[in-house]
């Protein structure tokens, strides 16, 4: 699992070095301002990819005695840095934009820069859409981040080839710097949208109520012996859930049998969220709390 992630990590570095080269060829050939605002959002798109190959292998390391809990959060540290730049790119694409509206130029070629920043687009829609399916099927935050980041893009991408193109037709050359403050407005809006995301993670956000169900269902169906389960809580960092919650016995029931039932229990959890690290507190059944709990049948 850890090596696929790395291995993407260091492709998404090569492919947005590719991207980059394109979008500025776009701009040199062009000379339109707002293909300019696309490489620059580019560059941003080299360094997150260097810094998600770094959060990445950071991530797989062993956990240790400084960090018993693993190094899942490189992650989600990654993730909110990464927003940040973007943030802070999008306000440099704005002092552009507002630059060109005050002295606006004509563009040279708009159809051939068009047709590089189209390219560049495909590029980054195919890559973006692996880098979220891996994302996700790795629990890997950062990579989600990053595909999200690329399929932005793709939008302003599309917006760009769309409004380069009308400069000639409309003969108004200060929609060139419109385009550009509108790319600066997308980029912002990802970059705020990547922060919450994974400040959520590094808050320890309970998962979604769906999944919490999920877990007391496969608790309760599993727990064969016990009577009842309370105060489940749920945390999860990268690839690795952590679960903990307080299980109540019969008074009369061995420490052995009580073992055993938590053996079932962890193993039909694991099978539900994948790795986890579970921790069960045994109780005997004055301890019950009757109410607003998980009665196991």
């Amino acid at each position: 699992m850890t090596s696929t992630r790395i291995k993407v990590a260091r492709a998404s570095i090569a492919l947005s070095v590719v991207v980059l080269a394109i979008k500025y060829a776009a701009y040199v050939v062009s000379g339109s301002s707002a293909l300019l605002s696309d490489a620059i959002e580019t560059i941003l798109n080299v360094v997150a990819a260097i810094g998600t190959l770094w959060a990445m292998s950071v991530a797989a390391l062993p956990a240790d005695d400084n960090h018993p809990y693993g190094h899942g959060k490189a992650e989600y540290l990654s993730a909110v840095l990464e927003g940040v730049l973007v943030v802070l790119t999008a306000i440099g694409i704005l002092v552009i934009a507002v630059h060109d509206w005050r002295h606006p130029e004509p563009i040279r070629a708009p159809f051939s820069g068009v047709a590089l920043n189209a390219l560049a687009g495909l590029v980054n829609l195919v890559w973006g859409r692996i880098l979220i399916t891996v994302g996700r099927k790795q629990s890997s935050q950062a990579l989600q981040a990053a595909g999200e980041h690329v399929v932005s893009d793709v939008w302003a991408t599309v917006a760009l080839v769309i409004g380069v193109s009308l400069i000639p037709l409309l003969k108004w050359d200060r929609l060139d710097a419109v385009l550009s403050g509108l790319v600066a407005l997308n980029v912002m809006r990802a970059g705020f949208s990547m922060m919450k995301h994974s400040l959520s993670g590094l808050m320890d956000e309970a998962p979604s109520p769906e999944q919490m169900e999920a877990v007391k269902a496969v608790i309760s169906s599993s727990a064969t012996g016990a009577l009842e389960a309370h105060d489940l809580r749920i945390r999860k960092v990268g690839a690795l859930s952590f679960v903990e919650f307080h299980l109540v016995v019969p008074s009369a029931l061995t420490v052995h049998d009580a073992h055993e039932i938590c053996d079932q229990i962890e193993a039909a959890i694991r099978s539900e969220l994948g790795r986890a690290s579970i921790h069960i507190h045994v109780e005997p059944e004055d301890k019950a709390k009757h109410s607003g709990v998980l009665v196991l049948s």
